[in-house]
């Protein structure tokens, strides 16, 4: 079983602010898929920034995507994170 993103918010340095269905926000690090395929026009700002929900994920313009098991796993809780002021 996964759980479904409901929300996603693009940060500085290729960071995703995603909210999943059970209310948990969380923090996923696009860099490392950066030199992958098609994810590799992410690296334009305005491609990275085009991203959205789609059913149950997330998608860019350029048609990139990622499975939400991906960015659960490999994701962390922001509740873990400390707050930069």
């Amino acid at each position: 079983m996964y759980l479904a993103v409901k929300k996603v918010k693009p940060k500085k340095d290729y960071l995703l602010i995603l909210t999943f269905e059970n209310g948990e926000e969380r923090e996923f690090d696009v860099k490392p898929f950066l030199e992958m395929g098609i994810f590799r026009e992410l690296k334009e700002e305005a491609v990275f920034n085009s991203v959205r929900v789609n059913f149950d994920s997330i998608e860019w313009n350029n048609q990139a995507d990622l499975d939400p098991e991906i960015l659960y796993q490999n994701s962390r809780p922001l509740s873990n994170l400390k707050i930069k002021v």
